[in-house]
């Protein structure tokens, strides 16, 4: 199949396209590199520079290429920011996906491998959360995402569009030379290691009084590669299914303080850690369950153990202390 990767020189995005090149698809990657890197992309993948809201570039895209599927990944992803700037979050997510839409639908192409989020849950009522849980988004970002899955419901009812949303929560890990390269970074486990890289004093804890074994929040950690089997088991069902719905977890949840430690360990640093005050919205357990699809499509994580996701993190931060902004070095 030859499949358009959207955001696919962004994090989780260019190492699917990598993935898919692996399993023999030809792949062509659209990316306006705001948050992507163009270094992301690999040899032999097509990149063009450009915008999901570019109609008139998706046009020429889906004409002059017999595009079969597509993966979409091209998205804002910052849950806080979103709170901050909900107008950003509507405008790319949401009515930059329905132009990309809008012209899948002209060019007669119908499948689509979604990148969702468990953000559109909010507050569970319970853990793990299960598909069929109450969708109710707590942020603008998760309001975003969930806005596009009501549209693929529609498309699918209205003009027999095929799809699967695939909903989890921090990726994490790196695949090779692929790795995760915010700016700001936001996320814990690459906060963690610019730590033991000496790029930061110190760890902040938000919260160490939660309902949680050791006071911390707990969060669901799903190697990156783990999350690209799954989009390409989404795009290899949609063969036979007309509409997939599946979370992507890990099985279990990993406290704040069991990542600092583990990074610990795997790092050889101390990584000092700071207490801060909790943060406005943070649930104290956001585990999402994964029976679904490892019951219908037969997937499992390879990667469970979070040591093992750290690592492979660790290793590619260490050959790029700078992300993808500086050459790599092989120094560790």
């Amino acid at each position: 199949m030859q499949v358009l990767v959207t955001g696919g020189a962004g994090y989780i995005g260019s190492v699917v396209a990598a993935e898919l090149r692996k399993s023999g698809h030809e792949v062509v990657v659209v990316d306006n590199l705001t948050h992507g890197y163009r270094e992301a992309v690999g040899d032999g993948t097509e990149f063009i520079a450009g915008d999901i809201a570019d109609r008139q570039k998706l046009d020429e895209i889906f004409r002059t290429r017999k595009i079969d599927a597509v993966m979409h990944f091209a998205a804002l992803i910052e849950a806080g920011e979103s709170m901050q700037a909900p107008e950003r979050y509507f405008r790319n997510n949401t009515a930059g996906t329905l132009a990309l839409l809008e012209a899948m639908l002209a060019a007669g192409i119908r499948q689509m491998v979604f990148s969702s989020t468990a953000a559109v849950y909010g507050e569970p009522e319970r853990t793990p959360i299960e598909e069929t849980d109450a969708l109710r988004p707590a942020n603008a970002y998760g309001e975003s995402k969930l806005l596009v899955e009501r549209m693929l419901a529609w498309f699918h009812r209205v003009h027999g569009f095929r799809y699967a949303s695939l909903r989890y929560f921090n990726a994490a890990g790196a695949a090779g030379n692929l790795g995760e390269a915010h700016h700001p970074e936001s996320h814990l486990i690459p906060l963690v290691l610019q730590v033991a890289l000496g790029q930061r004093k110190s760890i902040s804890i938000y919260g160490s009084d939660y309902p949680t074994p050791d006071g911390t929040c707990i969060r669901d950690y799903i190697h990156v590669l783990d999350l690209a089997g799954a989009h390409l088991l989404g795009l290899e069902a949609l063969k036979r299914e007309s509409q997939l719905i599946f979370n992507l977890g890990n099985g279990r949840g990993f406290s704040v303080r069991e990542v600092i430690e583990t990074a610990r360990r795997v790092t050889g640093h101390p990584i000092p850690e700071v207490e801060a005050p909790r943060r406005p919205g943070d649930p104290a357990i956001l585990v999402a369950g994964s029976e679904k699809i490892r019951r219908e499509l037969g997937w499992a994580p390879r990667f469970p153990d979070l040591a093992a996701i750290i690592s492979s993190a660790w290793d590619w931060h260490t050959r790029h202390p700078h992300g993808y902004d500086a050459p790599a070095t092989t120094e560790c």
